[in-house]
């Protein structure tokens, strides 16, 4: 009878392959980045074409527009084709209520549906912190809504501080989100909730899936706060985990309000970019 020597070495190596190896944690996927047009609207006028190159070359992956088309005001078909010579698609955009009206809905959608946004958002009514008057803005704001839905499109709102004043035990923002069909997306403000001292998170939370679009941005208002996004003690990473998981999160739009001295908004925006890729980087690692 022939005994088989027993090696230690062999026989771990041999246990080690038989083991069931420890799943890989995945790795989070995290929206695009957009970037709100209104941050360069100076450089915009001043030079279009070269604006949304400079921007394209920062790495964005989309824009959302705020009423500056440029020389194609009245053609968004040939606007999406030089948008995607430049590697970007369009996030979604800014309108108020006058182009919403029965007389320019329809031509409104159109519009912007050859462009290639299907959600767009009021961005600003002061109705929505007047309590006389926020029943009227919801129904309007509501009204909207169902009618893009008949585009495959989507109408919201987006918030700035006022909306987080007290209301009915609750605040302006609450009374329009549950006076709201819960189709209706919510574009959360960073930079706004922070500045009025409200929950990022737990707002997040309380309206789940609402949340499709968020502007990622510090608001430097007289906090001694610098505009540039990574340099303040926000915890951008927690917050866009939350966005992603509860937000159900499409697009995070970065927006720069604010610039530094010395710094023109394209290169304000450029390091808020440079921060917020930190912060993604982080992320997926």
């Amino acid at each position: 009878m022939k005994y088989i020597s027993f090696n230690p070495i062999v026989w771990l190596c041999v246990l080690a392959l038989s083991l069931p190896t420890a799943a890989k944690q995945p790795q989070i996927k995290t929206p695009p980045v957009s970037v709100q047009l209104w941050s360069v609207k100076e450089a915009l006028k001043a030079d279009f074409h070269g604006t949304l190159e400079a921007l394209a070359n920062m790495g964005f992956a989309g824009v959302e527009f705020a009423g500056d088309f440029g020389p194609y005001g009245d053609n968004p078909s040939d606007l999406k084709k030089t948008l995607a010579k430049l590697g970007l698609q369009t996030s979604s955009a800014h309108i108020g209520f006058d182009v919403l009206t029965e007389q320019k809905l329809a031509q409104t959608l159109l519009f912007y549906k050859t462009l290639g946004v299907n959600t767009l958002y009021v961005p600003w009514d002061e109705r929505a912190w007047d309590a006389n008057r926020i029943a009227q803005f919801t129904e309007q704001l509501s009204a909207a809504h169902a009618q893009a839905r008949h585009f495959d499109m989507e109408i919201g709102f987006h918030n700035h501080e006022r909306e987080f004043e007290p209301y009915k035990e609750a605040t302006f923002w609450d009374y329009i989100a549950t006076h709201t069909s819960n189709s209706l997306p919510l574009q959360l403000d960073i930079g706004w909730v922070h500045y009025a001292q409200q929950d990022v998170q737990a707002l997040i939370k309380a309206y789940p899936q609402r949340t499709r679009s968020a502007h990622i941005k510090v608001v430097a208002k007289n906090n001694g706060l610098s505009p540039i996004l990574g340099n303040n003690g926000f915890q951008w990473d927690e917050i866009i985990q939350t966005l992603i998981a509860e937000g159900k999160t499409q697009w995070l739009v970065l927006e720069q309000e604010q610039y530094p001295e010395q710094m023109t908004p394209l290169q304000s925006v450029a390091a808020s970019k440079q921060g917020l890729d930190k912060v993604l980087a982080r992320l997926q690692n």
